[in-house]
């Protein structure tokens, strides 16, 4: 997938998020303000069973948001237009701030599909979704190709979801976020019980702070959580549980965010090197190695 480097988005709240695309949000998913939200990781049962300490993670409101732009910024260069793509040489929809992916009815792809579960988040949080969504061919793509999302970027329907997504970045916000709560229990999971312990460290020290928080949300829904056997080469995973693999064992809370960086550099090139020719990821690398880079 090609992406953009990310920039330094502006300060702010959900209104200052999108004011960016001219829509008032339609749904808020917490009150507003800059108290801290405190999220309990959902491993307690997973830890206790393991013997392993849950992760928690203190994120505010506005680091939250601030997280969410950077994310958009990284997938779409925080464009309104971008919030409806189809990328060439891909064979799915990105949709939202984190380019969620939908699927064709009848291909399903090795990747992870996202965009149906934000739809029912958004759906189960009162969220109002346009024609096409609601009777959304029975969850998947309406359009068979590239060639006629393209076509219809104009469309009454097109113009429809992108006015939807705009109204609810802030529960895609709530949403990602949620998805970097979920990922440490599947991680643990499928873990060695050699490994878990050192993966529960490794994703508490990036947990500590914003930017380490930024890392994993982003990456998470950049590249997944890495549990899938469909999202190997040559047996290599590329997700989340790889790059926490990665890191060195011995780091300080404050190095996390750069070790992170660092791993997840070598995850994405070992992917490419493993990839297969016809795909031409090495086209994506340079742009990959941006996005990681902005975690330090």
């Amino acid at each position: 997938m090609i992406r953009k480097p990310a920039s330094e988005p502006p300060s702010g709240g959900p209104d200052a998020l999108n004011s960016s695309t001219g829509i008032a949000p339609a749904s808020s998913p917490c009150p507003r303000g800059h108290r801290r939200w405190q999220f309990l990781v959902p491993v307690l049962v997973l830890a206790h069973l393991l013997g392993i300490a849950s992760a928690e993670v203190s994120l505010s409101r506005k680091e939250a948001t601030r997280i969410g732009h950077k994310i958009w910024q990284n997938e779409s260069g925080g464009t309104l237009a971008g919030l409806t793509a189809w990328n060439e040489g891909e064979d799915f929809a990105s949709l939202g701030i984190g380019h969620f992916i939908w699927y064709v009815a009848g291909r399903p792809g090795p990747f992870e599909e996202s965009f149906p579960r934000f739809v029912a988040y958004a759906k189960a949080r009162r969220a109002a979704l346009p024609p096409i969504l609601q009777n959304p061919n029975d969850g998947h793509c309406p359009w068979n190709s590239r060639a006629e999302f393209i076509r219809d970027q104009s469309s009454k329907e097109m113009k429809e979801l992108r006015k939807f997504l705009a109204n609810t970045i802030d529960l895609q916000v709530a949403f990602l976020v949620d998805r970097m709560h979920t990922a440490l229990p599947k991680m643990l999971a499928v873990a060695s019980t050699d490994e878990r312990a050192r993966i529960s460290n490794q994703f508490q020290r990036l947990a500590n702070s914003a930017q380490g928080c930024y890392a994993l949300i982003d990456y998470v829904n950049f590249k997944g959580e890495g549990v899938l056997l469909t999202e190997r080469y040559r047996g290599q995973g590329w997700g989340l549980l790889q790059v926490l693999e990665g890191m060195p064992e011995n780091g300080s809370g404050s190095s996390a965010p750069a070790d992170f960086a660092d791993s997840a550099a070598r995850v994405l090139r070992e992917r490419v090197k493993n990839s297969p020719p016809a795909r031409n990821e090495r086209r994506w690398l340079p742009g990959w190695l941006k996005r990681v880079a902005s975690y330090r």
